[in-house]
């Protein structure tokens, strides 16, 4: 079908900017979809583990996912005078590669030694080291992109539990595409600032009170259909935003309740993503703490962001953005509901 030909008609140049710029961005968040990966999750953070057997040797886990950023290739450096003792085992667990092998420390042990993580920028993602001394005591940190490596401490502080869950809490909401397009969806859902800010908040509460009983031991449930779950909640979001009817339906009138429902949900899949990393036996109040510190300002950096892109997507006249942002929405979850489904019969 030929599209019919319109007079050209002169717009002024600051909307021509305006329309160019939401252009450029919709094209950045299409390519940036496309890239997600399919369980809508960031990539667990690597394991490194090192457990002292008294005056025997240490013993050494390795462990990251399978599926990881092409190119990458992150390798752990134990101290050079910890030689190896016989060959590394290997085993898959999942989507995940462990390697266990021995090294040998003498009598001086891990305190004081020096242990690095090689390729954490191109892999774009952490490592989780965890130390357990002869004499029982447990050392939790976290190496990244700018701080590839650590000197074994005698005790952890509380400064680094805090610091080191706080950056995994942000990390993950930040890349977790999921929760971040339900909070998309709180937020075309509330039409003014007061409505957003309780529904936001009842969604934080929600979450948090999950998040914190399940980390806790107080619930246990299997992470397969609460992931599918998860995505049915944005795909009803995804819904109730493409509806036209001319009366509000119940989800429009009162959002906070629906938002601290789903919050539940979603608390109990950030649970499942603290459960692969672990919480530290003697500061597990603190590392909780600051995990869910963590998750809500990058949920608030997130809900800044279209704050303050709004008033250039309302000074266009067209109903677009919104429509094609909120059939995107739909349609990926409906994609995670089906694969995640599908992974679990």
């Amino acid at each position: 079908m030929i599209p019919s030909v319109r007079p050209a008609t002169h717009r002024p140049a600051h909307e021509r900017g305006h329309r160019i710029a939401l252009a450029l961005a919709m094209l950045w968040l299409a390519q940036g979809l496309i890239a997600v990966p399919a369980q809508a999750h960031p990539l667990a953070p690597a394991l490194l583990q090192l457990k002292e057997t008294g005056s025997g040797p240490v013993e050494v886990l390795w462990k990251r996912s399978s599926l990881s950023v092409p190119g990458s290739n992150i390798q752990p450096i134990v101290p050079e005078d910890c030689p190896s003792l016989g060959q590394p085992r290997y085993e898959e667990q999942g989507v995940a590669v462990l390697v266990r092998w021995e090294i040998d420390c003498g009598e001086a042990g891990l305190v004081g030694r020096n242990l690095r993580v090689d390729g954490l920028g191109p892999a774009k993602i952490d490592t989780l080291v965890r130390i357990e001394l002869a004499d029982g005591r447990q050392i939790q940190r976290v190496l990244r992109r700018g701080e590839p490596s650590m000197v074994v401490p005698a005790k952890a502080s509380k400064l680094d539990v805090f610091v080191d869950y706080l950056s995994i809490g942000f990390g993950h909401i930040l890349s977790g595409t999921d929760h971040l397009l339900f909070v998309f969806g709180l937020f075309l859902l509330c039409a003014t600032f007061r409505p957003l800010v309780k529904t936001i908040t009842s969604f934080t509460v929600g979450h948090s009170v999950t998040l914190s009983l399940a980390a806790l031991g107080y619930t246990n449930l299997p992470s397969g259909p609460i992931e599918v779950l998860i995505a049915g909640s944005v795909l009803l979001l995804a819904v109730e935003l493409a509806r036209d009817e001319p009366e509000p339906t119940w989800m429009r009138r009162y959002p906070w309740p629906m938002a601290l429902g789903f919050g539940l949900l979603h608390g109990m899949g950030f649970a499942g993503a603290l459960r692969e990393v672990g919480l530290p036996s003697g500061e597990i109040p603190m590392a909780l703490f600051s995990f869910n510190v963590g998750i809500e300002l990058g949920q608030l950096a997130f809900v800044a962001a279209l704050v303050a892109i709004t008033p250039l997507v309302r000074r266009i006249p067209i109903p677009l953005p919104q429509r094609a942002a909120v059939y995107v929405m739909g349609s990926l979850a409906a994609f995670w509901m089906i694969e995640r489904g599908a992974a679990i019969l």
